[in-house]
């Protein structure tokens, strides 16, 4: 159980200039050791891009020019996490209840419909990225097949406007 957990522990921030979370997404899971948080933010200085809050010291030096956007991921108000405690353990279908009793998530929420029922089950497809939101970790779900619930971002979505 992780509800002991400090949250959103970020002592470094880090910008590389990944152009999307994907790229991100991937410099961060190849860390070894990996944190025990990790989150991408998505900031608009110097250009668009996505910087990153990691525990522990970064791995690589954040240039000059991409400083600012750096520091603006350390800001705590915002983050998609990546990485946290408990993370490793979300694959198949749990309940929403056991995803906040060994997570650190805090909420499990449906899209326009509010809170998720304890017992309602979540198909993690394997791939889960909650929010911090007010402080709070929240993971955003839609309603599948199956009376199940599948988090709101999916490993490959499909581009906006790709039948254009």
């Amino acid at each position: 159980m992780y509800r002991s957990v400090t949250r959103k522990p970020t002592v470094a921030g880090v910008s590389l200039g990944h152009r999307t979370v994907a790229e991100a997404d991937h410099w961060i899971l190849s860390l070894d050791p990996r944190p025990e948080y990790a989150c991408t933010h998505l900031v608009q200085n110097p250009y668009p891009h996505v910087a990153i809050s990691l525990t522990g010291e970064s791995p690589e030096e954040t240039p000059p020019e991409l400083a600012a956007a750096a520091e603006s991921a350390l800001s705590g108000k915002f983050g998609r996490a990546v990485i946290f405690p408990g993370a490793a353990g979300l694959t198949g279908k749990l309940t929403v209840a056991e995803v906040v009793a060994s997570t650190a998530i805090d909420k499990v929420e449906v899209l326009g419909s509010g809170a998720a029922a304890d017992t309602d089950i979540l198909d993690t497809r394997d791939f889960v990225r909650p929010q911090y939101r007010n402080g709070d970790l929240v993971l955003t779900t839609t309603p599948a097949a199956g009376g199940v619930l599948v988090p709101f971002e999916t490993r490959d979505p499909t581009p906006c406007c790709a039948d254009h």
